[in-house]
């Protein structure tokens, strides 16, 4: 992969480890069939890096910046593709600044967590899968479809005042009023389309990331929008899910990721097929160092 007219040159798959933003300048417009991804929820978990996303001081810093990213994502999606979103809910803090690690789900522990936002109360649902959807929607995304990913083994939460939660969002954008979506892709062996309630469960793994994929998930996503060789994009690329259906389905894919530790995972689980591009901090292409080639 090699810089032409200062973008990218898309001719095989690849891994790009630095800002989401900053990298996505450098593709090309109008060049990514699909997009799957999740980013970092907002006051959840502390994914590890510096200024990472998930991390504002406020829900509008947050949304804000998720608006700058999916705005790039617009410009580099080819008129007739597809976005596809998961976003998970949360509560507000009660302006408690710290949250203790779970027994049974360590990752959850957190040293610093935002004040409550301003308009809510303590112990109020956020509404943050809608609020991001109603932005994008304003920002000339379409929004197609919202599906509950359901979880039937999702881990059980430690509240006594309400339901237990088990259900995430995944949000479908379109760029374009017409679009290519492939119907009988979501047909299974007795004859009936996939609906808007996916039920996925959640997988167990010995992988130092707190957040994976189901690729049972996404597979449906990747199946529906593209065809064979097509290219799929995921900002946040984390383990490396995307990556490893895209493989399976003979698909290519970017993956763009800002914490080492994942790409070593993403890595492993990909048997270090895909090439990684290290962005350097500086706006010339000379400050880009190839890591491993495949």
């Amino acid at each position: 992969m090699t810089p032409t007219n200062n973008f990218l040159s898309l001719d095989e798959s690849i891994v790009l480890i630095g800002d989401a933003l900053k990298i996505l300048k450098k593709i090309p417009s109008n060049s990514i069939q699909c997009v799957v991804t999740s980013p970092p929820y907002w006051g959840m978990r502390d994914y590890g890096s510096i200024d990472e996303i998930g991390a504002e001081p406020t829900i509008d810093e947050y949304l804000n910046d998720l608006s700058n990213i999916f705005n790039e994502i617009n410009r580099v999606l080819k008129a007739d593709g597809l976005l596809w979103l998961n976003i998970g809910d949360t509560y507000t803090s009660g302006n408690r600044k710290y949250r203790a690690q779970d027994k049974k789900n360590p990752a959850r522990g957190m040293q610093s967590r935002p004040d409550t936002p301003k308009g809510l109360k303590p112990k109020d649902l956020i509404g943050l899968p809608w609020r991001l959807a109603f932005l994008l929607q304003k920002d000339g995304w379409y929004l197609r479809s919202d599906i509950i990913w359901y979880k039937p083994n999702a881990m059980p939460e430690s509240v006594k005042d309400r339901p237990n939660r088990n259900h995430e969002y995944i949000f479908m954008f379109s760029k374009s009023e017409k679009y290519f979506f492939n119907q009988d892709s979501l047909i299974d062996k007795s004859g009936k389309r996939k609906r808007s309630v996916w039920e996925v469960p959640i997988k167990a793994n010995n992988l130092k990331h707190n957040a994976i994929f189901p690729k049972d998930l996404i597979t449906p996503c990747i199946k529906s929008s593209t065809n064979l060789g097509d290219l799929v994009l995921d900002p946040f690329f984390g383990s490396g899910t995307v990556g490893l259906v895209c493989e399976e389905l003979n698909r290519k894919y970017i993956g763009i990721e800002l914490n080492p530790q994942y790409i070593d995972i993403a890595l492993i689980r990909l048997n270090n097929l895909s090439s990684v591009i290290k962005f350097v901090d500086q706006p010339e292409f000379d400050s880009i160092h190839r890591l491993v080639e495949a």
